[in-house]
C-alpha cells in the first residue's frame, strides 16, 4: 500500500499577504463599534436621611459586615455561623453562581476557533469502477467493492468583526457578576431573618415568664375572694369576674407558647436542620440581649456600593447593554473562516490501495439583505429590555432609600415606646410599693396590693415588647443598610 506523506506547510508570497490581512481581522475581533453607553440617569442621593436620630456614631463601616456581633450573644453568633454554612437558600444561590461562571465560559468560548476531529469509513459499489475480467462465455463485466477510510482536521472561526461575539461573553459575565450580589442579598436577608427571629423568640419567652407570674397573681386573688366570701367580705360578683379575668389571661399562655415553637422552628430551617432540632437548645427562657449594635454613620451615597440589590440592578443594567450591541451587531455583515486537513485512502479488490493527504482553507462572508424585520425587531426587543432594567435600577435605589428611612422612623419609634414604657414600669413599681406598705399598716386590704403587683407585671410585659422592638428595629437598620455580606462568608 503506497501513502503519499502529508505536505509541509510553507510560507509563500501568498501566504505572506494573508498572514498580516489576518493579524488585522484579528485586531477588529477585540473592537466592538456595537457597544452601548450606560443609559441610566445620572442618580443624586440626597445628602443625609432625614429620619435619621441626630446623635449617631461614627462606626468603621467594616462594622456593617459583622454587625450581629454587636448583641454580643454567643447563641446567637453560634446561629449565625451556623446558618453561614448550612443554609439552603445560600447553597442555591452559591450553585446559580457556578452555573453563571459556566456559562460566561460557554460564551467567551466563541472568541476563538473551533477544531473538529472527523473520521469515516465504509464499504460500497460504484458504478464509475468497473472492470472488464474474462470469464468462461468471453468478457464480463465485474463491479468490485471499495473499502473507503478518510479522517482529519476541521477548524472554523468566525471574526468577530463588530463585536457581537464580545458583547455577548460581556452579557453573561454581568450575570455571573449579578449571580455573586445576588448570593450576598440572600445572605443580608438571611443574617436579618435569624436575628430578628432570635431576638423575638427570646422576647416572646421573657414575655412568657411575665405572664405565668401574672397568672400565678391572679389566681391568688381569685383564693383570696373565695376565703372572703366565707367570711361574708365578698361576694359571688367579684368572684365570678375575678375568674373572668383569670380564664382570660390563662388563655394568652398557649399563643406565646405556640409563637415561641414556630419561632424556633423557622430558625431551625433558615439553619438547614429539620423544624424540631433545635428545641432542646433553645426552648430555655432567657433573656433579651443587653446590648445593641451601634447604628453606622452610612449616608445615601453609600448604599449604591453597599446593598447588594442595588448591585444587582446595576449588572443586570450591564447585561442588557451588551445583549443590545450584541443584537445590532447582527446588523453587519459577518466573516467566517476554515481550514481542513487530513487524507483520505481507497482500497478496491485486486487493485493496490491508494492515499492522498488533502487540505482546503476557505472564507465565506455573509451579510442580511432581507429578513422581514426579524432583526431590527429583535433590537427593538432588547431595547425595551434595557430600558426595563435602566428603569428597574432607578426605582431600586428609591427603594432602598425608603427602606432606610422606614426602619429609621421604626427605630425611633422602638425608642420612644421604649422609654414611655420605663417611665410607666417606674410607676407601677412605686403603685406596688405603696400598696404593699400601706397593706402592711392596715391601711389597705390584701386585694389592692394584688391589683397592683398584677398592674407592675401588665406593664413589665409591655415594657418587654418595646426592648424586643428595639432590638429589632436595630436589625432592620442593618438589612436596609446591606450589612451582612461578605465575599469570604458566602462561598466559604
Amino acid at each position: 500500500m503506497n501513502l503519499k506523506k502529508l505536505p509541509v506547510f510553507k510560507i509563500t508570497r501568498r501566504h505572506r499577504l494573508v498572514l498580516p490581512i489576518l493579524a488585522i481581522l484579528i485586531e477588529l475581533s477585540a473592537c466592538t463599534p456595537t457597544r452601548v453607553g450606560n443609559p441610566v440617569n445620572k442618580i443624586v442621593p440626597p445628602e443625609d436621611w432625614h429620619h435619621a436620630p441626630d446623635a449617631r456614631t461614627n462606626s468603621n463601616p467594616a462594622n456593617l459586615k459583622t454587625w450581629w456581633q454587636g448583641f454580643q450573644d454567643p447563641k446567637l453568633n453560634a446561629l449565625i455561623v451556623q446558618a453561614l454554612a448550612n443554609n439552603h437558600d445560600l447553597r442555591i444561590a452559591i450553585a446559580r453562581i457556578s452555573e453563571a461562571k459556566a456559562m460566561t465560559a460557554a460564551a467567551e468560548s466563541a472568541l476563538y476557533p473551533s477544531i473538529g476531529l472527523a473520521a469515516a469509513g465504509g464499504r460500497e459499489k460504484r458504478i464509475d469502477r468497473v472492470i472488464s475480467v474474462p470469464t468462461n462465455q468471453g468478457l464480463g463485466l465485474l463491479i468490485p467493492a471499495a473499502d473507503m477510510i478518510s479522517g482529519g482536521l476541521a477548524a472554523r472561526w468566525e471574526i468577530d468583526l463588530f463585536g457581537a461575539r464580545h458583547l455577548e461573553a460581556e452579557a453573561a459575565a454581568a450575570q455571573a457578576e449579578g449571580a455573586e450580589e445576588a448570593l450576598h442579598a440572600v445572605q443580608v436577608s438571611l443574617l436579618a431573618q435569624v436575628a430578628t427571629n432570635y431576638l423575638e423568640l427570646r422576647g416572646v419567652q421573657q414575655r412568657t415568664g411575665i405572664l405565668r407570674e401574672n397568672i400565678n397573681i391572679q389566681r391568688e386573688r381569685l383564693r383570696a375572694l373565695q376565703a372572703f366570701n366565707r367570711t361574708g367580705l365578698s361576694n359571688q360578683w367579684d368572684i365570678a369576674r375575678q375568674e373572668t379575668l383569670l380564664r382570660t389571661t390563662e388563655s394568652s399562655l398557649p399563643v406565646l407558647t405556640s409563637a415561641a415553637s414556630n419561632l424556633i422552628h423557622r430558625l431551625a430551617v433558615l439553619l438547614g436542620e429539620p423544624p424540631e432540632s433545635l428545641e432542646s437548645r433553645l426552648a430555655d427562657a432567657d433573656l433579651l440581649p443587653a446590648k445593641t449594635p451601634n447604628i453606622p454613620r452610612l449616608l445615601p451615597s453609600g448604599l449604591l456600593e453597599q446593598r447588594p440589590d442595588l448591585r444587582l440592578a446595576r449588572t443586570e443594567v450591564s447585561a442588557m447593554a451588551a445583549g443590545l450591541g450584541a443584537a445590532r451587531a447582527d446588523l453587519f455583515p459577518k466573516l467566517v473562516l476554515s481550514a481542513n486537513g487530513g487524507f483520505g485512502a481507497l482500497a478496491v479488490s485486486g487493485v493496490p490501495s491508494l492515499a492522498e493527504s488533502v487540505y482546503a482553507l476557505g472564507s465565506g462572508l455573509t451579510a442580511p439583505i432581507f429578513s422581514a424585520g426579524r432583526i431590527q425587531a429583535h433590537i427593538a426587543a432588547a431595547d425595551a429590555r434595557l430600558d426595563q432594567v435602566a428603569a428597574n435600577y432607578e426605582k431600586t435605589f428609591l427603594l432602598a432609600l425608603e427602606d432606610v428611612e422606614n426602619a429609621f422612623v421604626a427605630h425611633t419609634a422602638s425608642l420612644e415606646r421604649r422609654e414611655q414604657m420605663f417611665h410607666a414600669e417606674t410607676a407601677a413599681e412605686k403603685a406596688y410599693r405603696l400598696a404593699n406598705a400601706l397593706y402592711q399598716r392596715g391601711a389597705n386590704d390584701y386585694l389592692s396590693v394584688l391589683d397592683a403587683q398584677r398592674s407592675k407585671l401588665a406593664v413589665a410585659d409591655e415594657r418587654a415588647k418595646a426592648e424586643t422592638a428595639v432590638r429589632v428595629s436595630v436589625v432592620s437598620l442593618y438589612r436596609a443598610f446591606g450589612g451582612g455580606w461578605t465575599a469570604e462568608l458566602a462561598l466559604q
